[in-house]
């Protein structure tokens, strides 16, 4: 597979191609989530299936054979591009069979199968659902439809790129996600074609860069291991097609913690009442927490999906909360005697902070026999509000604590 397989004809023959079966999703001005900043938001988390994957996987199965057709596809995924290739396999006819790593989440693998897919679960995280699809492809003769590194599947992804300079023809950058890079790949490789002198950054979870690192060591590397909340782009190893891609028309990689991926959901949804997935946020968290210089620039953040499983959206809330100062936990040592705990409660009533959870307990054996701690939750407003929080307590005379002893 080589570079000149995609072309920008290609890419509008998928526009072509898809636009009785995609949508064609808005663009959103976003001036709450980062002061100073003109930011908006593509937002492919409304996009059928809830993510942009639906565009390359649709229009890989329009460029089948009838043959490629007939023995049926197979595909490997964290969940997104599995229910691209189930809904557009499902509406030509073929037989559809996916891979997915056992991790994934439960609503991704349930839409997949509702779309009539076969499913196979395997241990692991994408790359060994790679490998397991491999295997299938080669036992039972299967077409094989991988989630990036193919030229169809990347000109699908690029017609967002398509869209983009029609909705914001003044555009200056665009932050988006990266996996394996199919997404990235397209959209770089339009937008760079069409207009040189967009810039195009790409955001990683810290926890699996892949692509960052193979472009910082010019060349396809590996990770052991991947651990984030952004499932949709835990890739231990990037494409060889979407590394070429990356290497020529990506301007920069940066990356983002699970924490400010979890701030950035949190935001989302409070702010602009959208609701995405880890992967869907990065972008987001980028450039909420000056991974780039956006000063000046009218940017827009691709949010790439919204299929979070509702089981761990309260986690991610909670942290979200925590890493934007939203909700702090406090730990006061205390004398234990009468009023102490009114005391506390007092002051902090008067500085506008509310108490969610209390736990009092007494010190630990060889501790003052007299000693307690006091483990607080409380919402807050925001960073400077934990800080007048601490110093009234802290100005009454009352002992914080950053760890029980």
């Amino acid at each position: 597979m080589t570079e000149k397989e995609l072309t920008l004809d290609s890419v509008y023959k998928a526009s072509y191609v898809l636009r009785d079966v995609v949508r064609k999703t808005d663009v959103l001005y976003a001036p709450k989530l980062a002061p100073g900043l003109e930011l908006y938001l593509k937002t492919e988390n409304l996009q059928v299936t809830g993510s942009f994957k639906v565009r390359g996987a649709c229009y890989k199965m329009s460029q089948l054979s009838a043959e490629e057709k007939a023995k049926g596809v197979i595909a490997c995924s964290a969940g997104n591009h599995a229910q691209g290739v189930a809904l557009a396999a499902q509406k030509n006819g073929i037989r559809a069979v996916i891979c997915l790593p056992n991790g994934a989440p439960i609503s991704k693998v349930e839409a997949t199968r509702s779309y009539g897919a076969e499913i196979c679960l395997v241990d692991g995280v994408y790359d060994d659902a790679y490998q397991k699809a491999l295997e299938l492809q080669n036992e039972f003769g299967y077409t094989f439809i991988h989630p990036f590194d193919d030229a169809d599947v990347i000109a699908g992804q690029g017609t967002i790129a398509l869209e983009l300079i029609e909705q914001v023809p003044d555009l200056d950058a665009v932050l988006v996600p990266i996996g394996g890079g199919g997404l990235i790949s397209g959209i770089a490789f339009t937008l760079k074609s069409l207009n040189p002198k967009v810039k195009v950054y790409g955001v990683q979870a810290s926890g699996a860069p892949s692509m960052l690192n193979s472009i910082h060591d010019s060349h396809i590397e590996a990770l052991d291991s991947v651990f984030t909340i952004a499932d949709g782009i835990a890739v231990k190893q990037p494409g060889s097609l979407t590394y070429e891609l990356c290497s020529r028309y990506v301007d920069e990689i940066v990356t983002v913690t699970d924490d400010e991926i979890s701030a950035a959901i949190l935001a989302l949804m409070e702010r602009h009442k959208l609701v995405t997935e880890g992967a869907g946020a990065v972008a987001v968290a980028a450039a909420m927490f000056g991974k780039v210089d956006l000063a000046g620039k009218k940017a827009v953040c691709l949010l790439s999906g919204g299929n979070i499983d509702v089981t761990i959206l309260s986690r991610v809330i909670a942290r979200g909360l925590l890493m934007s100062g939203r909700s702090c936990q406090l730990l006061i040592e205390l004398v234990d005697k009468p009023g102490q705990l009114m005391q506390v409660s007092e002051i902090i009533a008067r500085e506008g902070g509310n108490v969610t959870a209390v736990f009092h307990e007494h010190t630990c054996e060889g501790a003052d026999v007299n000693g307690c701690y006091l483990r607080l939750t409380l919402e807050t407003r925001n960073f400077d509000h934990i800080k007048a929080i601490k110093d009234a307590l802290c100005g009454a005379g009352f002992k914080l604590l950053e760890r029980e002893p």
